[in-house]
């Protein structure tokens, strides 16, 4: 056997003895479930651990006697969630996972200087930045103009992934989307708030807006479910603006390396119609930009938004 083998396989056996040591210590009431029945042992049994974590039975045995050797980081994040994990012993279990722990803390929200330097210098694009959970953090005049002032809406309803599942009614979208790609968009904001989720186990804004999704939308609940991982990419959208009409253009999300943001931004194909309906919208006509600065940029601070 190689030392390399021999080395993940000892590394096996200590991730299943630690994950058995933390079961057997948490108790029922402290994993949120019932109390009653007669326990041999005051823990968890793996039955119950493993409807907690969203994980077979047979894969906790082969977890915990050290054959099952790669967890998932969203498996190590539900490990350590249903176990209630210290922030050591959370860090211990994704090292002798052989994964990288991933950030304790809130979800950033704050802008680095040099970003929004280049974010104010690109007012004559459609431009909003969001978190890692999709609440809003700011966004441009245009942007406005184009989608709707999320400035208008109620500080729940400026999480994307909130007015998409739950308030779409109250604050229908503009952008027009048809069976394949509202499944796309679906998949995908599921995914994020996972990852989201299980990159900040300590925000405690996140867990709640997870639970209240899973609970408020059966859709949502369903894709929950599954554990699908979807990445973000460019897209074309259509927008239904009230006063231009449909305008189709490229949507591009931008991650901010270092501070878990994202930039969404909308471009049309020069010279095409869409771009002359996007510059339509920049010189303000029919009164759709009034007087506004164009170069202000509107800020959330700290509550949630999107």
């Amino acid at each position: 056997m190689l030392a390399t083998d021999t080395g993940r396989v000892a590394s096996g056996i200590e991730l299943g003895a630690a994950v058995r040591a933390w079961r057997e210590r948490t108790t029922p009431v402290e994993a949120g479930l019932p109390a009653g029945g007669d326990r041999r042992v005051p823990g968890l049994r793996r039955e119950e651990l493993a409807l907690l974590v969203g994980i077979s039975v047979d894969y906790l045995v082969r977890l915990e006697q050290g054959r099952a050797t790669n967890p998932s980081a969203q498996v190590l994040g539900a490990l350590a969630r249903a176990l209630h994990l210290a922030t050591g012993e959370r860090e211990l279990l994704y090292r002798l996972a052989g994964a990288a722990p991933p950030p304790s803390g809130s979800v950033p929200r704050a802008v680095p200087r040099g970003v929004q330097l280049m974010i104010d210098r690109m007012s004559d694009t459609p431009l909003a930045v969001f978190t890692a959970a999709w609440d809003t953090v700011q966004w441009n005049p245009l942007w406005a103009e184009l989608l709707g002032d999320p400035e208008a809406l109620d500080a729940r309803a400026r999480n994307l992934i909130w007015r998409y599942f739950i308030a779409e009614e109250r604050n229908r979208s503009r952008v027009e989307r048809d069976a394949a790609h509202a499944a796309a968009f679906e998949g995908e904001m599921v995914a994020d708030l996972r990852r989201a989720m299980d990159r900040y186990p300590d925000d405690r804004a996140v867990r709640e807006l997870a639970a209240a999704l899973r609970e408020g939308n059966p859709r949502f609940a369903e894709l929950w479910r599954r554990f699908e991982v979807a990445p973000n990419g460019p897209s074309r959208k259509t927008v239904l603006h009230p006063a231009l009409g449909p305008i189709t253009l490229d949507c591009d999300v931008l991650t901010i390396d270092g501070s878990d943001l994202r930039i969404v931004l909308y471009s049309a194909e020069p010279g095409s119609h869409d771009a002359e309906l996007l510059d339509r919208l920049r010189a303000g006509e029919r009164g759709l930009t009034g007087d506004a600065d164009p170069t202000h940029i509107a800020r959330i601070g700290g509550s949630q938004a999107t």
